[in-house]
């Protein structure tokens, strides 16, 4: 009688340490969200701070306090979620516990090799939980939106990519025999052609390769309009789906899966989107 009583009691307290950590809708929830996306903000400040020579050669054993101190909060939290996941290996493996993980190693991996600095760049990888953060609320509901309308526009922004792409091509090679034979001309091949091309179409002009004649200029100039009128082309495919995707926005809610984690599941969804577990935490 007695281990039951304690059993229930350390189930009781994993379903407790659930809920702050994974959930969002209960005041502890929101107050554990708010203080992670502040240690990220500033263990990323750091790791950016640590680039800076002056800044570094000044505060070199500050820095490594606030780096050791980020990394083992990271890694208490990190072993948080695996003790109250229901499957803690499926939640290793699932994309944010890799993430998880992954924020964690670069400190540690100093330990044994030295000069690896290069490693720093990984954790950045801690940027990632920000959009684990923005579960919260509404936000989950809008991420899913925006992710669900990108995905349902793929086919369309591909069959425009690649038009886009072609036009590049074409316009680039009509360059190409239009300014390759100008003394001290730019456009010495037909890669570099095409180059100039995206770069007028897209209309970012890095004014690195330029036209000489009159016919060149004619057609750099109908190849910016054109960029012009067809930049808004995605922005409208994404956005009708964005559109449909808003009506059904409310069916969502914001509970997490006890085994990886994944948010976003309808109100009346009993397993999970992700993994198929139940969604339930018996």
């Amino acid at each position: 009688m007695a281990e039951d009583e304690q059993t229930k009691q350390v189930k009781t307290l994993k379903q407790r340490v659930w809920e702050i950590i994974f959930e969002a809708e209960t005041p502890a929830g929101k107050l554990f969200d708010i203080v992670l996306l502040c240690f990220i903000g500033m263990s990323v400040l750091a790791v950016m701070l640590e680039t800076v020579a002056e800044f570094k050669n000044k505060y070199s054993s500050e820095l490594l306090f606030v780096e050791w101190f980020f990394t083992i909060m990271f890694s208490a939290e990190y072993l948080l979620r695996l003790w109250c996941s229901r499957k803690p290996l499926r939640y290793a493996t699932s994309f944010f516990g890799v993430v998880d993980l992954l924020s964690c190693l670069p400190t540690y991996i100093t330990l044994f090799l030295a000069g690896t600095s290069g490693f720093a760049v990984v954790r950045v990888l801690r940027l990632l939980r920000m959009f684990r953060v923005l579960k919260m609320a509404h936000h989950v509901r809008g991420a899913h939106v925006i992710m669900q309308g990108l995905v349902r526009s793929r086919a369309k922004i591909t069959v425009f990519f690649f038009a886009i792409l072609m036009f590049a091509v074409i316009a680039g090679t009509v360059m190409y025999y239009i300014e390759g034979n100008v003394e001290g001309t730019s456009f010495t091949s037909i890669p570099m052609s095409i180059y100039y091309a995206i770069v007028s179409i897209t209309t970012v002009g890095y004014g690195d390769v330029v036209v000489q004649t009159n016919l060149g200029i004619f057609v750099t100039t109908i190849m910016i309009l054109t960029g012009y009128a067809v930049i808004a082309v995605p922005t409208g495919i994404v956005t009708t789906e964005l559109m449909r995707g808003k009506d059904n926005e409310s069916d969502h809610t914001t509970d997490a899966c006890p085994s990886c984690g994944a948010h976003g599941h309808l109100a009346d969804a009993v397993y999970c989107r992700r993994c198929g577990d139940r969604l339930d935490h018996d």
